[in-house]
């Protein structure tokens, strides 16, 4: 394969970020996915092969694709046709989101179907709800009229909860979006095991919320996903080895 050595740190970035979501018990079998922008080409953005299942996923077998879903180089996979409807219409409005990344894990889907959508009840939850944005359910994303309200509900934020379906982050980096689903993730594990104790729950003081990014800019020493990434990578190292062939 030859391709950019920009573009091949991208392609094993986002390999990562698949066997990562594997890993971590988030991955729908072949059904959810992750989206890279192709750093110095405008409107092509790299994809999994619909058909591999997120542990599966090299540097190499990623799918580069255009603005139209066209795929730009061999592969015998497909694409999934909702993932690129989500993907590209995030791309297309947010040039800052170079990695899109979308679940339907247990637990989000399960926040994501309660009313009350995300509740300040744990410290994960002040980062994501100081970000977050709500999408109401329209069926599988398969149509392109769907775009403009996504892209509206998104907004500038970096958290998206689809109702009924499951999670949306984006980040100027694949380990922004990343971390920034981890978070998501144990926000919403977190508020499903706490509402199911029964006990009174205790909220967090929107005070607190509306300066959860500075505290945020704090912990991570304003390096965000980047400080948390190399670690990530020795854990495939050890777990999952191959990501980036």
């Amino acid at each position: 394969m030859s391709v950019t050595a920009d573009e091949w740190r991208v392609r094993v970035d986002l390999a990562a970020a698949y066997r990562l979501v594997a890993l971590y018990g988030w991955d729908d079998l072949i059904f959810t996915h992750i989206s890279a922008r192709v750093p110095g080409v405008e409107g092509q953005f790299l994809i999994n092969p619909y058909g591999m299942t997120f542990d599966e996923i090299t540097a190499s077998s990623l799918v580069k694709v255009d603005a139209e879903g066209r795929k730009l180089e061999d592969s015998s996979y497909p694409i999934n046709p909702a993932g690129f409807v989500i993907h590209s219409a995030v791309h297309g409005a947010r040039h800052d989101a170079a990695c899109v990344l979308h679940t339907h894990s247990l637990n989000g889907v399960a926040v994501s179907a309660q009313k009350v959508g995300v509740l300040p009840l744990s410290q994960q939850s002040i980062f994501v709800l100081a970000s977050l944005g709500y999408h109401e359910y329209e069926g599988v994303a398969l149509r392109d009229d769907e775009k403009p309200r996504l892209v509206r509900d998104l907004g500038d934020k970096t958290f998206l909860m689809l109702r009924n379906h499951g999670l949306l982050t984006v980040g100027p980096s694949v380990a922004d979006a990343f971390l920034s689903m981890y978070t998501f993730e144990n926000t919403c594990t977190i508020q499903v095991r706490a509402m199911s104790g029964g006990g009174e729950l205790v909220p967090i003081d929107p005070r607190i919320i509306a300066t959860a990014q500075q505290q945020a800019a704090v912990v991570t020493k304003g390096l965000g996903g980047a400080l948390a990434w190399p670690g990530l990578l020795r854990k495939l190292d050890r777990r999952l080895p191959g990501y980036d062939t």
